[in-house]
């Protein structure tokens, strides 16, 4: 057997390669807080939309000026999902890399620093759109005037 093929080889490309799939793990979930996130707002905007046929004047205007919002959220988690989902697979070709480079002694140095870099500026991209859901989501919550003058007659 080849020594690039070793068990030594295997073991020391694996140690190499826990790093990379730590990261993995934390771009996971990252992902389900995120699909989470999306799951709550289909759900609100499945209820809006059974209400807004039944609903008129400022109800009404108040359904599709949320359903404008919620839209708007739905299209930043997909983007914010789609950069996250692209920096796994970089880390994950990371991985592949490290196991190639070492089983067919290539330098894949720069490949693999480039696919590294890649994947932290794809999850640096997905982190800033997943912030920009919640500030759209936040300056979004506004408790309606009439419901804050009842509670203070009571």
């Amino acid at each position: 057997m080849p020594p690039a093929l070793g068990l030594v080889t295997v073991s020391t490309t694996i140690q190499t390669a826990i790093a990379p799939v730590f990261l993995l793990a934390g771009i996971g979930a990252v992902l389900n807080v995120m699909a989470g996130r999306l799951a709550r707002v289909v759900d609100r905007v499945r209820a809006l939309e059974a209400l807004h046929p039944r609903s008129t004047g400022p109800e009404h205007e108040r359904h599709v000026w949320e359903l404008r919002i919620l839209d708007r959220r739905i299209t930043v988690i997909n983007v914010a999902l789609s950069l996250c989902v692209a920096s796994a697979v970089a880390v994950c070709m990371v991985v592949v890399a490290l196991f190639i480079a070492r089983f067919v002694s290539w330098r894949f140095g720069p490949v693999i620093a480039a696919l590294f870099i890649i994947a932290m500026v794809l999850l640096t991209l997905g982190l800033l759109a997943f912030l920009h859901e919640v500030r759209i989501s936040l300056r979004s919550i506004h408790v309606r005037a009439e419901l804050l003058e009842e509670e203070q007659r009571r």
